[in-house]
């Protein structure tokens, strides 16, 4: 019999519950945890997914009491919680808070650290279970991952586990990505590390695995014969903010490119996994990396730009390199496109096209798949000369939702054909609020069931995809300039235009 990959042998219809545990969080003043981790923990307790006993360790150089990181829990989650702040769900939670005070390479702080988890254990039954988040620089990694060795942290101890949490870059090549996976194997097994792309946390994302293979209506046209290309886009309407330090020399394709968007491609043009489990899961994406390859003319299938001053938002904007912290001589590229073509009896002939950028006309990620034409049409050229191709494009943000374009006929006496839109979109259609990313990965770390965490083996397939490209690029020079405000760069377009093809305007 043929598996369904949506079914599970627990009913998903419970809520999935996390056991006994706790968390030991890396970084607490920055603004990942500020923003994100937080109130992520915070909002699974208020739905009833952490233990009553979920304690939440804070690890910094500050000096700070128990009950100062409380405060800054506290503020973090009164500004950016999704749900209600309720006082009996903020006292059980707060017993659990303890915060540990010294440096990365402390071995005194690490010590008093492991004696907070025993106590943790004793007195609110976290039963030995800790996930260790590093929301801190991938430089710190391997210092931290030791210390956690060598203090005895990492290592559980009967029907107990540990894990770890880290944050993207998983490096910026793929030799530091091997390097970085090397320091996280010597101390975790790799069922115990947890690689945090928020994006495949999102509600819409998920979705593309269930409306693949939940519905009959899509799988026969998904492929070659029916399929003319995919435009994968994540756009930004905002500059790079305070983020000089970290953005330049990243840019946009290491930070974008080679996480996010590669591994939505790779859920995209997956075959049928045998299972809905994180291990089925990898098989199928792992093979759509292996299988991708770039063209081989880079100066045209490839594009990189950086926005100057312009119009964003009704305001007046400066330019990338007029930017507090950014050298006037830099290279950083704020835009980038690349094409990518998935070598498989499936997609064979079927360019992938991936972009990405910053100061663009407005804020959306969207999943494109645009069909070919049909193949004849018996209407004449005139009736049908509004017509486009059709197309099924997947929102991910911020309209979670889905919408295809189709052709129909216009009201009237004469056969004039344009085309039309079907919307479906999750606000109108389900009445539970979707939950944040960070929210949803949380909580598969606590359960230990990791379905689309990327994967060490992964990490590195997308960076041999993306490696050529950064080398060629190191090569040419200044990256094309585009005004703010507008969709890139014309080499871009170009791109698109030597294929006989055009970008969509989401």
């Amino acid at each position: 019999m043929h598996a369904n990959p949506l079914r599970d042998p627990q009913d998903r219809r419970l809520p999935r519950i996390a056991g006994p545990c706790g968390m030991v969080l890396f970084g607490v003043t920055g603004d990942l945890s500020r923003k994100k981790v937080m109130p992520a923990i915070y909002d699974l307790a208020n739905r009833g997914l952490l233990p009553p006993g979920f304690s939440l360790v804070g690890f910094a150089r500050r000096d700070w009491a128990d009950q100062d990181f409380a405060q800054i829990v506290h503020d973090a989650v009164k500004e950016h919680a999704r749900t209600p702040f309720r006082e009996e769900v903020w006292n059980q939670l707060s017993e659990g808070f303890r915060f540990v005070s010294g440096d990365f390479d402390d071995d005194a702080a690490f010590e008093q650290l492991r004696r907070t988890v025993e106590e943790l254990d004793q007195l609110r039954g976290t039963g030995g279970n800790m996930a260790f988040y590093l929301a801190i620089p991938p430089s710190f990694f391997g210092t931290v991952v030791g210390q956690l060795k060598e203090h005895g942290l990492a290592d559980p101890g009967p029907d107990q586990w540990r894990r770890v949490v880290v944050e993207k870059p998983f490096g910026h090549d793929l030799e530091s990505a091997r390097e970085l996976n090397h320091i996280l194997d010597r101390v975790f097994p790799s069922g115990s590390v947890f690689r945090i792309d928020h994006y495949l946390g999102k509600e819409t994302v998920q979705n593309i695995l269930a409306m693949r293979f939940a519905n009959n209506m899509f799988e026969p046209i998904w492929n070659a014969n029916y399929v003319d290309h995919v435009q994968i886009t994540m756009a930004e309407d905002i500059g790079i903010g305070g983020r000089a330090g970290y953005y330049d020399g990243i840019g946009a394709a290491r930070d974008v490119i080679q996480n996010h968007l590669l591994q939505l491609m790779a859920l995209v043009a997956m075959e049928e996994p045998v299972a809905f489990d994180a291990e089925s899961l990898r098989i199928e994406k792992q093979k759509v990396l292996a299988s991708a390859t770039l063209p081989p003319r880079l100066d045209t299938t490839t594009a990189r730009g950086q926005y100057t001053a312009g119009w964003a938002g009704g305001e007046k904007v400066q330019g990338f390199l007029d930017e507090d912290g950014i050298k006037k001589t830099s290279t950083t590229e704020t835009y980038a496109a690349i094409t990518v073509n998935v070598e498989t009896r499936r997609w064979a002939g079927v360019p992938f096209y991936l972009r990405t950028g910053k100061r663009l006309g407005r804020r959306v990620t969207e999943v494109a798949i645009v069909f070919k034409r049909a193949p004849h049409l018996p209407f004449s050229q005139t009736a049908t000369e509004d017509l486009s191709q059709n197309a099924l494009v997947i929102r991910v943000q911020p309209d979670e939702g889905m919408t295809m374009r189709f052709g129909s006929k216009v009201p009237g006496t004469a056969m004039e054909i344009r085309d039309v839109n079907m919307d479906f979109a999750y606000g109108g259609s389900f009445t539970e609020a979707s939950a944040e990313a960070y929210e949803r990965l949380i909580l598969d770390v606590l359960l230990g069931d990791p379905p689309l965490f990327p994967r060490h083996e992964e990490v590195e397939l997308s960076w041999k995809i993306l490696d050529p490209v950064m080398a060629h690029w190191a090569k040419k020079g200044k990256p094309e300039p585009y005004d703010s405000g507008t969709w890139g760069p014309s080499s871009a377009d170009k791109m698109l235009a030597r294929d006989g093809r055009t970008w969509r305007r989401p």
